[in-house]
């Protein structure tokens, strides 16, 4: 079953933590903008976790490794604590490479510090999402 896509205020601060409010950072990507560099693509993905639009996220990853289906049936008992963007490297005109760490905790769980390596391509004037490298501690 789908789980309806929670939206905020519009001049609610972003969950991503960047831009002033959801209206002018991540709500026009989530709409259908481009995304203007890879930062912004993840730090709109990021802010889909937080929002669980699993629509968002499929449209924003790379065709050759999306998954058929994306699971966000416990995003209701996931709580998103933080994003930290700690590296944006540019590694060609068409290819971007973002090291962050997002925080985040299921239910009554302790919570969870998940740092990756993800990279990114842009194909057609679009930045999408190719994998990641979750990093040790």
């Amino acid at each position: 079953m789908k789980r309806p896509v929670k939206r905020p205020d519009p001049s609610a601060a972003c969950p991503c933590g960047r831009g002033p409010d959801y209206a002018r950072c991540c709500g026009p990507l989530h709409a259908g903008a481009a995304a203007p560099d890879a930062e912004a693509l993840m730090r709109s993905r990021y802010s889909a976790y937080v929002l669980g639009d699993a629509d968002y996220l499929r449209a924003s990853w790379h065709p050759d490794t999306c998954p058929a289906e994306l699971d966000l049936s416990d995003a209701a008992a996931t709580r998103w604590l933080g994003l930290d963007v700690r590296r944006h490297a540019i590694d060609d005109a068409d290819h971007a490479t973002v090291e962050f760490v997002a925080r985040y905790r299921v239910g009554g769980a302790p919570a969870v510090r998940l740092h990756e390596r993800s990279r990114f391509a842009r194909v057609e004037g679009r930045w999408l999402y190719i994998d990641g490298e979750v990093q040790a501690r």
